[in-house]
């Protein structure tokens, strides 16, 4: 299903023109993929956040694609347009560059250790990413790449609050998006301030059906924290994990 917000048609004919390109970001960060700019933020379109799954029993929210997700996802979406339709495209474009590289190996890791794989039925959450895809909607607070001074935006240099921009993504657009989930879903916010925005947005009548894993730490092996903050959290992810399924078989 494609999302609402999705800028895909308005930016495809400068997308056909990428053709054997290397993929640089003087190529990709230019004026006819850029969003919005806000003092030194800047938003920029890429194709893999505009398929969502109404179907999805679990959401895995980061906090905005990064430069290399941004880069897989045009490389993936010139391919899959010579073969295939628009909803195609970007479900493939999705599947490809979500959370991709080692950050979704460690993922991956994660959410077995919480027992996700035994709560599904499935042998391991990388199934989630491969032939259980449907189980899965994987997305953004802000749903496409913002980059602060030409860096990664992190979530915490401007503050979400502080920005309008970012603002409007993190409270109108995304909020929009998890409505358009059907069941009642395990979300799994990666990080702080993912996890800040989330806490705010759970109040909401329409999301308060969703169950949180709150606390759980960034998956990137950047994040030097991640192993110790997941380990003394580990008990309680389960107990989580666990309180969820049961609910699920109710």
């Amino acid at each position: 299903m494609i999302s609402q917000h999705s800028y895909f048609q308005q930016c495809l004919p400068a997308i056909q023109q990428l053709h054997n390109i290397n993929f640089t970001k003087e190529q990709l960060l230019q004026k006819d993929f850029l969003i919005g700019q806000e003092h030194e933020l800047s938003m920029y379109y890429s194709p893999h956040n505009d398929y969502i799954n109404p179907d999805a029993h679990i959401v895995i929210a980061g906090i905005t694609p990064g430069w290399f997700q941004m880069k897989t996802a045009f490389k993936q979406c010139i391919s899959s347009l010579a073969h295939h339709q628009v909803e195609q495209v970007l479900y493939e474009t999705k599947k490809t560059a979500s959370f991709s590289g080692t950050m979704r190996v460690n993922l991956i890791d994660m959410l077995d250790q919480c027992g996700i794989a035994k709560a599904m039925g499935i042998n391991s959450a990388a199934e989630l990413f491969a032939s259980q895809r449907d189980l899965l909607h994987t997305t953004s607070v802000l749903k496409y790449p913002v980059f602060y001074k030409g860096k990664n935006y992190t979530g915490h240099q401007p503050p979400i609050e502080r920005s309008a921009l970012l603002s409007r993504y993190a409270f109108e657009v995304f909020p929009q998006e998890l409505n358009e989930i059907k069941n009642p879903c395990l979300i799994v916010p990666l990080g702080k301030a993912v996890e800040n925005v989330l806490r705010k947005l759970s109040g909401e009548p329409s999301l308060s059906r969703h169950t949180y894993l709150f606390g759980f730490p960034h998956p990137s092996g950047a994040n030097g924290h991640r192993k110790r903050i997941f380990e003394e959290h580990l008990g309680e992810f389960t107990e989580i994990v666990e309180d969820w399924a049961a609910k699920r078989k109710s």
